[in-house]
């Protein structure tokens, strides 16, 4: 990556967010079982915002860990989530 500012504020924005969500889908609960798969696609985005951290790729990353968090709300705004 060219520029270091936008590298470093991805990682910090990364982490701040993985940290955020980890904390959020540990209460999270289903209303229906059946949805399980659901919440199973938050913690694959979840894992695969840590896979690009670890291979030093912030962009995706940080689009790993958005995503995570789009269905997050998108979950809660269906009223899927207790």
């Amino acid at each position: 990556m060219k520029n270091k500012s936008v590298e470093i504020d991805l990682k910090r924005e990364t982490a701040k967010w993985t940290k955020r969500i980890e904390k959020e889908i540990k209460n999270v609960r289903l209303r229906d079982a059946s949805k399980k798969q659901l919440l199973e696609n938050i913690r694959a985005y979840i894992d695969d915002s840590k896979y690009f951290t670890k291979k030093g790729d912030p962009i995706r990353a940080f689009e790993a860990i958005i995503w995570g968090w789009a269905w997050l709300e998108i979950l809660r705004e269906l009223d899927v989530l207790k």
